[in-house]
């Protein structure tokens, strides 16, 4: 990774130093964002961390404050907020941006369960063992569609995920989504140089067409 980076910041679109907030996934923190934030502050972005600890997936605990963490960062650059979310991350900063468009300018998925919530993921079993009814959550994320996102959104996701099923990363609901598939694994898709220049390239308005 070292050895690329010099490499990528070369050939990485130019950030224009907005404020970028990125999200963990589910049973994560910043740290496990550390590089993706220093890639994007190289090539001239302010990439922050959500600053809220381990992201421990209950999401009606974590929403107020996420969007509370976007209303600081606004006020504190008068600039609306490009939001990248991983995982169960991407899944919270697009609830961002349906219930506050203001504060969102752009949002960048990358291997979100934007279908199902966590019943087509890994995490499934866990979450029955816990008491969770995967059937009612789905319907729950369902219901949510009926208030569609107006903020630009770009859905990274691979077929070789490994801990999302990849059709559940595919937006067939909000108007002008564009997908973006990469080769990766579910925790390459913070780790991955290929990625991090996609990122990148999404961020300064430069991405391809959709391709699902």
């Amino acid at each position: 990774m070292r050895a690329t980076l010099p490499w990528l910041r070369r050939s990485a679109p130019r950030g224009d130093g907005g404020p970028v907030l990125v999200v963990p996934g589910f049973a994560t923190d910043d740290n496990w964002t550390r590089n993706l934030r220093a890639f994007l502050c190289a090539v001239g972005w302010d990439a922050r961390g959500w600053e809220l600890g381990r992201n421990h997936g209950k999401v009606p605990e974590l929403m107020p404050r996420l969007q509370a963490r976007a209303a600081s960062l606004v006020e504190e650059t008068d600039h609306a907020v490009r939001l990248v979310g991983w995982s169960l991350g991407g899944t919270l900063v697009r609830e961002v941006a349906r219930d506050r468009p203001d504060l969102v300018e752009h949002v960048v998925t990358l291997g979100a369960p934007v279908i199902g919530g966590p019943k087509y993921t890994a995490s499934a079993p866990m979450y029955r063992r816990r008491g969770y009814d995967l059937d009612q959550i789905e319907a729950d994320v369902e219901s949510r569609e009926t208030v569609p996102i107006r903020v630009p959104i770009d859905a990274v996701y691979s077929r070789s995920d490994g801990i999302v099923a990849w059709r559940a990363c595919i937006d067939r609901r909000t108007p002008g989504v564009r997908h973006h598939r990469v080769m990766s694994s579910h925790l390459g898709l913070v780790a991955s140089p290929g990625v991090f220049r996609l990122v990148a390239k999404l961020l300064a308005g430069s991405g391809a067409d959709p391709s699902a």
